[in-house]
């Protein structure tokens, strides 16, 4: 007779833990279980491509840093869609991924005038691209359009989109580092 498989253990981890006391404390940070729910499942993605390289020997302690990294990336990423409406009334903003962000006061007359230059730039680097780069490009960026989704309504191949968006990525970057120096 086999012995019953343990359910609970699952790559070294106890999942009564990982849905518990873990989800729980990633729900406490993010004030929302649906987004707790995708960063736990993203942690244990993460977690399991590290273990196939190598192996973790403290699972626990290696996935709540992990959880806490996938967190600090969200928290990144959420600073960068800060609307610039909020901004101006200078109350607390309710982020798209987590958490509240305080708002000091209104953008400067100077950090706005930054902005437009800097957009300006953009523009004019995107304006330089061939048509259809700068037509996958939005689609892709702006859009958020898949690229399987971006060929089949081109009527290009999946490669052409990834290198349309490569070109621009570059040509964004380069810019970017002349603009740096």
């Amino acid at each position: 007779m086999k012995p019953a498989m343990d359910t609970t253990n699952w790559c070294g981890l106890d999942l009564a833990w990982v849905y518990s006391d873990l989800l729980g404390s990633i729900n406490r940070q993010t004030h929302c279980v649906h987004r707790a729910r995708d960063v736990l499942h993203d942690s244990l993605l993460r977690f399991v491509l590290a273990q196939k390289q190598e192996t973790i020997r403290q699972p626990h302690a290696y996935l709540r840093t992990v959880v806490g990294n996938v967190l600090n990336d969200l928290r990144c990423d959420a600073k960068r869609f800060e609307s610039l409406d909020d901004a101006a009334r200078g109350d607390e903003v309710s982020t798209e991924r987590g958490g509240l962000l305080p708002v000091e006061t209104a953008p400067s007359a100077e950090r706005l005038a930054d902005l437009q230059q800097r957009l300006r730039t953009v523009q004019r680097i995107l304006d330089c691209l061939p048509a259809r780069c700068r037509e996958v490009f939005w689609l892709f960026r702006i859009e958020g359009c898949a690229q399987s989704e971006i060929a089949a309504r081109l009527g290009i191949s999946l490669n052409m989109v990834e290198r349309h968006v490569m070109r621009a990525l570059v040509d964004l970057r380069k810019a970017r580092a002349l603009l740096v120096e």
